[in-house]
């Protein structure tokens, strides 16, 4: 485990006013302003995934970063002015694929959002953007300075907890540093180790992230107006579906709605599944789905989703109480009278999954 020691260093140019500021306080001008920082920082040799480097301002987490990792600390670079988003990140971003799924990986999981210039975004969503092409282009470590400086603490918390979410299971096969001036989002990044140069001390130990509650009930048709412009289709939602809103501490995050397949009987399907964006990427829809198709099947119904989103497709392939039931490839045909009458576009691969059991927790982890 090495001391890092650094030293911030710049010259003092004499001035009129620097002397009044000196007779004023009785200073004495040195020629050079000399800080020096120190901090034990584990060494790459060592297991860990995620590190955060904390402070308040002055403390040295950026000159103690920069001495630690060198190179590795992100240099941002300006987005194109009138381009879409996934047209920014650059010759080493091999293909689309990959820029969407660090998006989604991110929290940014909005296609209608990823065509939109980046100047046309909200703080959140520019935070994440940035934070997906420091994960994308950057080396086997990221060390990202100023992380969460510019969102409120709410998407710093789950924007902090997306990141740890996409390392931590492979999706970014990264190591990462996040270099804060706040405190309250160490528990949500669930780092390995946190340096808090406030005292310059290491503690080790991967920290638990809180424990999400969500409150699901049903809700009027008008709670659709909360999410409608948040849906990567369609703005419009049935009159004869079935609303679930999902709050946390009190605030809306989440809605899906069901609805009857009309001349199927028993059968139903989501049809609207939509998270707030300042709360993607930590589970919260997955659970809601889960919540909502326990509660239909209960009633002996059975329930479809049907989708072409790609995080969505991974999703229910990865949970054993759904069960793929028809795929239909790109420029290929509905294959059954019920995926006809939903009028399935053919110009995009769709995934057909059924729920077959097992309750969901109300907890995304």
């Amino acid at each position: 485990m090495p001391l890092v020691a650094a030293v911030n260093e710049c010259r003092v140019a004499d001035s009129f006013r620097v002397q009044q500021v000196a007779g004023m306080f009785d200073l004495a001008v040195p020629q050079v302003s000399r800080s020096t920082f120190a901090a034990e920082i584990p060494g790459l040799s060592e297991p860990w995934q995620i590190g955060l480097i904390v402070g308040p301002s002055g403390s040295g987490k950026s000159t103690i970063a920069r001495q630690a990792f060198g190179e590795s600390l992100y240099t941002p670079s300006a987005w194109p002015a009138d381009a879409a988003v996934i047209d920014g990140f650059g010759p080493a971003a091999p293909d689309i694929k990959t820029i969407t799924q660090a998006l989604t990986a991110v929290g940014f999981s909005s296609p209608p959002a990823w065509l939109r210039p980046y100047a046309a975004l909200s703080n959140g969503e520019k935070f994440r953007c940035d934070l997906a092409r420091a994960l994308l282009v950057g080396g086997p470590l990221v060390v990202f300075d100023e992380f969460t400086s510019v969102v409120d603490r709410t998407v710093a918390q789950i924007a902090s907890a997306a990141v740890a979410k996409a390392i931590h299971t492979g999706r970014m096969a990264r190591r990462f540093v996040a270099v804060s001036c706040h405190y309250d989002i160490a528990d949500w990044l669930a780092p390995d180790w946190v340096v808090d140069m406030a005292t310059q001390s290491l503690a080790r130990g991967q920290l638990q992230r809180p424990r999400i509650t969500l409150e699901i009930v049903r809700c009027h048709h008008a709670a659709w107006g909360v999410f409608a412009h948040h849906h990567y289709l369609t703005a419009t939602l049935n009159r004869n579906a079935r609303c679930y809103l999902a709050s946390w501490n009190q605030q809306p995050v989440a809605f899906c709605a069901v609805m009857p397949l009309a001349g199927f009987k028993g059968r139903w399907r989501i049809a609207r599944l939509v998270v707030l964006p300042d709360y993607q990427g930590i589970g919260i829809g997955s659970h809601l789905r889960d919540a909502v198709a326990e509660l239909t099947v209960a009633e002996g119904k059975r329930l479809n989703l049907v989708t072409s989103h790609p995080a969505m497709i991974h999703s229910l392939r990865a949970a054993p109480q759904w069960r793929c039931v028809n795929i239909m490839p790109r420029g290929r045909s509905a294959r059954t009278a019920w995926h006809r009458r939903l009028r399935v576009a053919t110009n995009r691969p769709v995934v057909s999954f059924e729920y077959t059991a097992s309750p969901a927790e109300t907890a995304p982890r």
